[in-house]
């Protein structure tokens, strides 16, 4: 039996054994006050108390998701690294674990055991895994290749995730903070890229921000707390740098939206401890003084720009010229043709001839806009702000994707300075254009990624959607 079916066996096992186990499971006290619910394509959940007790929270109420989702995220590292699970559960623990802090290692921990009191078989190492994926896939693996001069090593380049701005003053309608974003990832991760967390922990800020089951931080990354922050970011392509024994990013971001009070703030939690994994720009606001800021977060370089009267827009494109130099592998700023840079050209296009207009509203639209830059032709493909790399031929060598690569828009987040007053929030599940992803008639269609089968589902497009942290199922 082949290693993908392999694991959908074990996930499908898993899954009807965990819903068996739940409807059985007596109430714990430690759930008190925790609660989910589906509206529009999203799991909206509520996690409140200690670390310890919010995991436990999290692990039971998305236990079965959780199970699901590792099962993806297996699939895809051991398929794109050529190493497998347990590679990368080592280097959790021996990597990750001490650098992670008494906090966060007890939610880990907790989000382990409610997994467990539903009947998964997970335990610490898979789910700091599941947490640090990304990190050690795209940016550990490749540094580890080099620094051991592996034979045959697959071609990995820190990919392009996502498309995002934030505009202030003069820029928006009403002269406040918007901020929005689209998470760009494989289909078989952003179908399950749909957990809506509100979170109120014992220490810190109440946080309300999308994310993964299992996952202690946004990762795509969409959030704002109760203290008027508001952030998000995209990746930088093509980054290189790896410190071993830094914080990994998972952790940092959980802690700059949980304890940051202002852009100051935030700023310096990223920057400490800096390991280069998921390296980001990061757009971020603070709605009690319109002010928004941009961080180009590399290992070498951490340039920072600041506005209350302005814009900032990111679509996995290097802004600094000593980032660029220094921190990424052969970044072309003027090939217009790659996917970020004709990304740039449109964000500024929209910026410039919106100036004024930007509000909640217009942002929705522009993360399902279909506006190819670059061939200045309409329809969706791997260069449209929402993106759909699954129509394009060329796939995305930039980021060593080939044609038709099952991966772009997943999902879309907006939010502004009066949302985010109230702890609110719009998303939209799927693509934010509003087009369905059938996963049955493009494996039909494209047998090279029969690899996928056992992860890739359709993935429906809902309604744009409010949320609130606080609120309950019907409200």
């Amino acid at each position: 039996m082949s290693l993908p079916i392999r694991l959908l066996v074990t996930a499908t096992v898993l899954i009807s054994a965990t819903a068996a186990f739940a409807a059985a499971s007596p109430k714990d006290p430690r759930l008190a006050g925790a609660y989910s619910f589906k509206r529009g394509g999203w799991t909206y959940v509520h996690l409140e108390g200690g670390p310890d007790e919010v995991g436990f929270q999290h692990g039971y109420l998305l236990g079965p998701e959780i199970a699901d989702a590792l099962q993806v995220f297996k699939v895809e590292d051991v398929h794109t690294t050529k190493r497998d699970w347990q590679f990368f559960r080592d280097a959790a623990q021996k990597m990750f674990w001490p650098h992670i802090g008494l906090e966060y290692q007890a939610e880990l921990k907790g989000i382990a055991l409610g997994a467990q009191a539903r009947g998964v078989k997970v335990d610490v190492w898979d789910i700091v895994t599941l947490n640090g994926t990304m990190e050690l896939e795209e940016y550990y693996v490749p540094w580890l290749d080099k620094q051991q001069h592996a034979l045959n090593a697959p071609s990995i380049h820190a990919p392009g995730n996502c498309s995002a701005f934030i505009a202030t003053g003069s820029y928006t309608k009403d002269g406040k903070i918007v901020i929005a974003h689209n998470n760009w990832s494989s289909y078989a991760e952003g179908s399950r890229w749909t957990i809506m967390f509100d979170i109120q922990p014992t220490h810190g800020h109440r946080i309300l921000q999308d994310g993964v089951p299992g996952m202690i931080t946004s990762n795509d990354d969409f959030g704002i707390n109760d203290a008027g922050i508001m952030i998000t970011e995209t990746t930088i392509s093509r980054f290189e740098g790896w410190n071993s024994n830094g914080i990994p990013e998972f952790a940092r971001s959980r802690k700059a939206l949980q304890y940051a009070n202002s852009i100051d703030d935030y700023v310096a939690t990223m920057i400490e401890g800096d390991n280069g994994g998921y390296a980001n720009d990061w757009l971020i606001g603070d709605r009690k003084t319109g002010e928004i800021a941009y961080l180009e977060l590399g290992l070498q370089h951490t340039p920072v720009w600041r506005s209350k009267d302005g814009y900032f827009v990111s679509s996995n494109f290097p802004r600094d010229a000593s980032v660029i130099k220094d921190e990424t592998d052969g970044w072309n700023a003027n090939d217009h043709s790659s996917s970020a840079e004709a990304r740039h050209v449109r964000w500024e296009e929209e910026m410039k001839a919106h100036k004024g207009e930007i509000d909640v509203e217009m942002a929705e639209q522009f993360l399902g806009d279909h506006e190819d830059a670059f061939t200045h032709q309409q329809g969706p493909d791997q260069r449209t702000l929402c993106g759909h790399v699954d129509t394009a031929k060329e796939g995305v060598p930039q980021w060593d994707m080939g044609p038709y690569n099952p991966f772009g828009a997943v999902q879309g987040k907006v939010t502004s300075s009066d949302l985010a007053a109230h702890m609110e929030l719009v998303a939209h599940a799927g693509h934010p254009c509003g087009e369905d992803f059938l996963a049955k008639p493009f494996l039909a269609a494209h047998p090279e990624y029969a690899w996928q089968t056992p992860i890739l589902r359709d993935m429906k497009a809902g309604p744009w959607t409010q949320f609130s942290s606080g609120e309950r199922a019907g409200k």
